[in-house]
């Protein structure tokens, strides 16, 4: 996987490129965490498939 993914940011409200800042293996697959280097919005992937808003929880 890349440290790179562009993905519409609701903070900034466009596309922005997110920094992946960690990943693990979980038992549901490989848990990434995501950040938008503007706005420090953030949000954690599953998979590539839950998308999980990590600015209102601790994920």
């Amino acid at each position: 996987m890349s440290l790179e993914l562009e993905h519409g940011c609701p903070r900034c409200e466009e596309s922005r490129t997110f920094w992946r800042t960690a990943s693990m293996e979980v038992h549901l697959g490989e848990k990434t965490k995501w950040r938008c280097p503007e706005c420090d919005y953030g949000f954690v992937l599953i998979n590539e498939g839950a998308d999980i808003d990590s600015s209102r929880i601790d994920a």
